[in-house]
Order: structure tokens, then sequence, then C-alpha cells
């Protein structure tokens, strides 16, 4: 267990009835808080003066829930203790309930660094180089993959083999399309502005239906974990969507390491609990918990790009697919005219 010396000072008024009468009353309010910022496995401590025994609200992302004390002293200076284990990484807003027109505002941060890990190459296979790749996922043993720009937008489902398209559809020309996942016999793939997901048959590729997103910013990446999805929108956010509530987003996680935020998260795929995600202009890959948002470790592609054939119009890494039969990771970027097999070390 951690403890900081207390820095910040909250002045919370309340009011009180006492023998009929209301009176007013300050609650002053200390807690541990260092420069805004907790780890996940520190403890939250408020000192405050006041006998009443409180309870207390946390907004928890979209959620405001109750977070009960694992320890409390009642006396003329109150000491409350908050372990933050159970909830989700970001910013976080705690209340004093009956006073929630003020709040306590801090972010929580993994207390772990991330691994760093490295990577064998398995195999290469040939590809064009147009491919503007913005989704990449397989579905048993065959390879489906958003590609994007304006005008040039397309769903593809491809022989990864050779690199030969088996079926393919492309979008208006005002659709900028990016991210896909398949889930419950459908293709899902995500619009970059135009806040729109797109819903096809697997097997036909005929569009079923189309969805808006609101809250979050735009459409990047898209994976899912055989019930709900996760979709990143450019920032620290992935969030949370339920297919059976027209892919509605009912949450979102916060991207987080011991040190900061995270932004910029972009394609998506989930293995064996974990979301594996690329970021924008960055070359690696995030491993991320999505129980708490906490990146647990970076698989480091930094020399990967300089082995395919460099063009003026070759972009950043992007696409990641995982082939559970093979166990594998096949990887791949912007108009790359190569898909590496890979396997991480660990």
């Amino acid at each position: 267990m951690k403890f900081y010396i207390p820095s910040l000072i909250f002045f919370l008024v309340a009011q009180f009835s006492c023998d009929n009468n209301i009176i007013d009353k300050k609650i002053f309010v200390k807690s541990n808080i260092l420069n805004s910022q907790l780890k996940n496995n520190d403890t939250l401590m408020l000192w405050v003066n006041s006998k009443k025994d409180l309870t207390f609200k946390i907004k928890n992302n979209m959620k405001l829930i109750s977070i009960l004390p694992v320890k409390k002293d009642i006396s003329e200076s109150s000491k409350y203790y908050f372990t933050l284990e159970n909830l989700t990484l970001g910013k976080k807003e705690l209340f004093i309930e009956n006073h929630q027109h003020e709040k306590i505002k801090f972010t929580i941060l993994s207390s772990k660094m991330p691994e760093i890990f490295d990577y064998e190459i398995l195999n290469e296979f040939s590809r064009s180089k147009n491919n503007y790749t913005q989704g990449l996922e397989f579905f048993n043993d065959t390879l489906y993959e958003s590609l994007g720009q304006y005008g040039k937008s397309k769903l593809i489902k491809v022989d990864y083999k050779n690199g030969q398209y088996l079926n393919e559809i492309s979008l208006p020309s005002n659709q900028f399309a990016e991210g896909l996942t398949i889930i419950n016999n459908k293709i899902i793939q995500l619009t970059w502005k135009e806040k729109i997901g797109l819903v096809y048959d697997l097997e036909t590729f005929k569009k079923i239906s189309s969805f808006d997103y609101y809250n979050s910013k735009e459409g990047w990446g898209l994976c899912n974990d055989g019930i709900k999805l996760y979709k990143s929108d450019g920032s620290e956010k992935i969030w949370i969507l339920n297919p059976k509530k027209n892919y509605s987003e009912e949450n979102y996680i916060e991207i987080y390491t011991n040190k900061n935020k995270v932004v910029g998260l972009n394609e998506l795929e989930w293995v064996d609990g974990k979301i594996y995600a690329n970021r924008y202009l960055f070359e690696g890959i995030a491993i991320i918990n999505p129980k708490n948002g906490a990146i647990e470790g970076v698989i480091n592609l930094s020399n990967l790009s300089e082995k395919v054939t460099q063009h003026e119009k070759l972009d950043v890494i992007n696409g990641i697919a995982y082939h559970r039969d093979r166990k594998s990771f096949f990887v791949t970027g912007k108009m790359w005219d190569k898909v590496f097999e890979i396997k991480i070390l660990k």
C-alpha cells in the first residue's frame, strides 16, 4: 500500500438541518492525490472534517457508480480509504453524495511499465502495393480487408497466399473505409469521418444495414470478443459497442501507461482476452488489457517497413490479423506490397 503527502485541498460547501433550522457549514476535504494522479495499485485517502458517515460515487467512464471505502474512521476528522484496482484507468470524478455539485478530479495510471517484445518473421506473402489497409481480419483461413481513401474504399476477401481477390465491394465515393471485424456471420466496417458503420453478409458481401456512432470522434479500428465490439477513434478511448442494440456505444475504456494516456490507436485485433492495436505513426503494436485500459506490452516492429518495396506512396504500419490455427499474427501496412506472418517473442 502506497501513500503520498496530502497535496490537494478541496472545499465543499454543504447545508445541514439542525433543530429544524438550515445552517451553512464548510466541509474540508484533504486527499493524498499528487499532481492530480494516482496509480491503480494506490489507495486513495480522504480526510473529511465531518462526523457524518458519508457515502461516495465515482464517474467511471460513462457510468456513475457507488464506491465503498475499504476502511473508514469516523471521528472529528473522518478518514476514508478506497482501493482503485477494480476501476478502469483514466480520468475520474469522485462525488460526496448530497454534494454532487462539487467533485474531486484525478487520473488513474497503470502501476506497471509496459513490457517490450521482439518478433520473428515466419513467412512473407506478396500482395498489391496499392492496398491502403485500414482493417485486417481472418475468418477461418481467409483474409478480409478494408481499404480506405475517398473514391477508392473497398471491402475485399483475399487469398493471403497469393494476394488474389476472392470477392470485393466498393463503397460510395463520399465514404472513407476504416476498420473491420467479423461477428455473428456479419462483416462490420467503419467509415472515418462519416460516423457510419456498415453491416454486410459474410458470404455474399450484400449490405444488410448501417448504424451511426454519436459519442466517438471518428471511426478508426475495430475488433470483437465474440460478444461486444471494441472501436478506436484516434483518441485515447476505445469504445464498447453492443451488436444486440444496433451497435450502440455503451461505454468506453481509456488507454494509459504508467506515465500518460496513449492516443492515435488505430487498427485493432482481439487475441486471447487482449486487444492488440496499431498506433498511428508509431512502428509497433500495443497489447491492451480491455478490463482496465492498461498497455501491458509493446511489440517493436521498427524495422519491418524496410523489408517492403520502397515507393513514394508507402505509408505507415496498419493491419493486424491473428490466424488461430497457425497461432501467428499477420501484419502489414498502408501501400505495402507484403503481408508478414510473425511470431511474438515473449
